[in-house]
């Protein structure tokens, strides 16, 4: 048995939000302030975090209310990646055991790897965490997800092809979307890359079009060096299939926007996918739907006016519930607004506040059990929630 302990989980979920919104070099020991939900089979809560230089995660029983004492993944500091969209992941397949996955930096110059572990005890314990890939480069903003049949499948940004284009006097703009699926319950097996020349530094949004067909959202460079979204559906394990651009926002920049999109697929296999641009065509947090992989999306919709500094998108599928969530800033307090669809997103209810806080935040996330959605939120002032969401607001 592990004893509930509330007031590590309270000194866990409630530690200072050290490195939110600071900008430094790798090896300053900042510390990312985050916390990323996932539910086992038996309905228990699992959240992983970092904590200054290692990551560790806790198991509650009762929805948030308390948490087990905090069990460490990393055994030894690590320089972990504490960027604006970098966090420590967590999935648990069927049979109850854990992988984490977390991204550290190499050196100043923003190197990253990628790294993972897995729990086979119910999370008692932690294998050694092992690099995703054997390749040194670089590889950041990792996902991880567990498709219908229980395989695990990783997704992240690559820069082996850059050092690779470079040595061979080249030119190669960004990165490469690279993939791998877990090799039995020991390893991941061989890399392989979906796409080249990705924008480097946004995270990925991950779903699963059925069985051995994961989806990842992402943003791409498109001609002309616009950082636009794009949405790769494989058709098996390992064929991914064409870019389906989301929207043509024409943002250009020659910079890192560190603000990646969202992609939930419902039951009915329509596409949902919110993100933030600044491009010519329009500037601010955008929706859009499509019917299936390979239909076009739909004319964006606009999620809030410009002026409340609207970020941080958020979608889930659950069930019959297509859920939605995002930040909004008024000037005292960042509020996190939601929407819900039953009808595979033509219609939303009318945005609510469900959640604010008047200092730091975390990314609004959410998560479902077998019973209802949550909304996941850290706060530097109220702690670690989990808010339920209800079928209307």
């Amino acid at each position: 048995m592990r004893p509930l302990l509330a007031l590590a989980a309270l000194v866990l979920f409630g530690s200072t939000a050290a490195a939110q919104h600071q900008h430094g070099k790798p090896g300053s020991i900042l510390e990312a302030f985050t916390a990323t939900p996932a539910f086992g089979p038996d309905g228990a809560l699992w959240v992983v975090r970092p904590n200054i230089d290692r990551v560790v995660v806790q198991r509650s029983a009762d929805l948030g209310k308390t948490f087990d004492a905090p069990v460490t993944v990393t055994p030894d500091p690590m320089n972990l990646d504490w960027g604006p969209d970098a966090r420590a992941r967590i999935v648990v397949d069927p049979k109850g055991q854990l992988v984490v996955t977390f991204g550290t930096f190499q050196d100043k110059n923003f190197n990253g790897r990628a790294y993972f572990a897995r729990s086979s005890d119910g999370g008692a314990s932690f294998t050694k965490p092992r690099p995703i890939t054997a390749d040194t480069t670089s590889q950041r903003f990792e996902v991880a997800g567990v498709d219908p049949d229980g395989r695990v499948f990783a997704a992240w940004l690559d820069k082996r092809n850059v050092a690779k284009a470079r040595a061979a006097g080249k030119a190669y703009d960004g990165a490469a979307l690279a993939y791998a699926w877990e090799d039995g319950d020991a390893d991941f097996g061989n890399t392989a890359i979906a796409l080249d020349n990705t924008c480097e530094c946004c995270r990925l949004g991950l779903a699963f079009a059925g069985a051995g067909r994961p989806a990842v959202v992402f943003r791409n460079i498109f001609p002309g060096s616009v950082r636009d979204h794009g949405v790769i559906t494989f058709r098996d394990p390992a064929t991914p299939g064409p870019v389906r651009r989301v929207s043509v926002d024409d943002w250009k920049i020659e910079a890192c926007p560190h603000h990646g999109p969202s992609l939930a697929i419902a039951p009915d296999g329509s596409y949902h996918v919110a993100w933030f641009t600044d491009g010519s065509v329009r500037k601010g947090l955008f929706y859009a739907r499509a019917d299936s992989g390979d239909a076009p999306y739909s004319q964006p919709r606009p999620l809030s006016a410009a002026n409340r500094q609207p970020s941080r998108p958020y979608l889930l599928a659950n069930g019959p519930a297509l859920h939605l969530v995002w930040k909004e800033f008024d000037g005292d307090k960042v509020a996190v607004r939601w929407q819900v669809s039953h009808d595979s997103g033509r219609q939303w209810s009318a945005p609510r506040t469900v959640a604010e806080t008047a200092d730091a935040s975390d990314h609004p996330l959410l998560v479902a059990d077998k019973q209802r959605a949550y909304l996941s939120w850290l706060t530097k002032n109220e702690g670690y929630r989990l808010i339920p969401l209800g079928d209307q607001p």
